[in-house]
């Protein structure tokens, strides 16, 4: 019985809260001051010859900061009205970069889907042209091309990128600092420059003829500064305590690094080559100098011309007439959405735990 009693009269355990959210109370006056932000624009903007979007959204940012400013000032203080004004300051920053953005994907998925069917994916342009209607011909030929154009780029500049990134941060040569150079130099070479280069180079001086590997050579140089100083930075992350640790085991500096420093840094090295992948996906002037051209799925790499999104991208458009540029929204629409599916894979991949 006494322990009944006992039992009985212990305080229930209060249930956990959370002082940082937000309850219902607390946003009334937020959305009071949005009310009254809203109607303070439109009256202003109806009494003065301020007018058009511009000075909605501009006068809306006025008063809704300063609204909440004055509001945070009477409840709370000076600093709490600071910390309030800076947050609104950075919140609207973010919506201000984060729109251009939200703009380009409406309005490639807006237009682009106009001409997305089952032929898209299943026929190319090999009797069809650019201004016939769009249930007929396709964008097959160029989605294999733009394939083997990132996959031969990726392969040639992937090596090279990650040993000269571990040459840079475990070995630390004599040549560190002049690759260092070459690499930063690198970065800013136009993507033309690269074109021209493999043109000049080697379709002017050998019998070669535009194909997808020649087309992948200056893809491969743009990609390689991209991924070298990613994945420079991401090794740089990665603790030196491991390596100290690996080294005081007895194991030498190349089996510490291909053990345990890449190990820890590939989900970086990872998003290293989605970066280098993005750099070149959406190429199109070196593809003018070195890739030839073809209407029909050509799947030899190495002989006969090849087609990519990029450069029917500009067909399209250089076409002119209705047809052409549809078609050229859709394969923009294509070629994002092969961005997108390559980005997320190796995401998923690179989050894989290590064994």
């Amino acid at each position: 019985m006494s322990s009944a009693v006992i039992l009985s009269a212990t305080p229930a355990r209060p249930a956990p809260q959370r002082p940082w959210k937000t309850t219902p109370k607390q946003a009334i006056p937020s959305v009071v001051l949005l009310l009254l932000a809203i109607v303070a624009d439109v009256v202003v903007v109806a009494v003065t010859p301020m007018k058009g979007k511009l000075a909605y959204a501009a006068l809306f940012f006025i008063f809704g900061v300063g609204f909440q400013a004055i509001y945070t000032y009477v409840k709370r203080g000076r600093i709490a009205a600071a910390d309030s004004l800076a947050s609104s300051i950075m919140m609207t920053g973010a919506l201000i970069v984060f729109a251009p953005v939200a703009s380009i994907l409406f309005t490639t998925i807006s237009k682009g889907l106009k001409g997305l069917g089952v032929n898209t994916f299943t026929q190319d342009m090999g009797s069809t042209a650019l201004g016939d209607p769009l249930g007929h011909g396709g964008l097959l030929h160029a989605i294999v091309g733009t394939l083997y154009l990132v996959l031969i780029a990726t392969v040639i500049s992937l090596p090279l990128s990650i040993l000269t990134a571990l040459y840079l941060t475990e070995i630390k040569g004599k040549a560190s600092a002049f690759i260092q150079f070459l690499v930063q130099a690198m970065s800013g070479v136009p993507s033309v420059v690269a074109g021209i280069f493999i043109y000049a180079a080697i379709l002017l001086t050998t019998n070669l003829r535009g194909s997808t590997f020649i087309g992948a050579l200056p893809l491969a140089i743009l990609m390689i500064p991209t991924v070298t100083r990613t994945a420079q930075e991401v090794l740089l992350l990665v603790p030196a305590d491991l390596r100290e640790a690996g080294l005081a085991l007895g194991a030498t500096q190349w089996r510490t690094v291909a053990t345990i420093v890449v190990p820890a840094a590939r989900s970086g090295l990872i998003t290293a080559v989605i970066l280098g992948i993005a750099r070149i996906a959406g190429e199109t002037a070196p593809l003018l100098f070195t890739l030839g051209t073809t209407d029909t799925v050509n799947l030899n790499p190495f002989k006969g011309g090849q087609n990519a999104l990029p450069y029917y991208v500009w067909s399209g458009l250089r076409d002119g007439t209705e047809g052409g540029i549809q078609r050229a929204w859709t394969a923009i629409l294509v070629l994002l959405i092969l961005v997108l599916s390559l980005f997320t894979t190796a995401r998923l991949f690179g989050n894989r735990k290590v064994k």
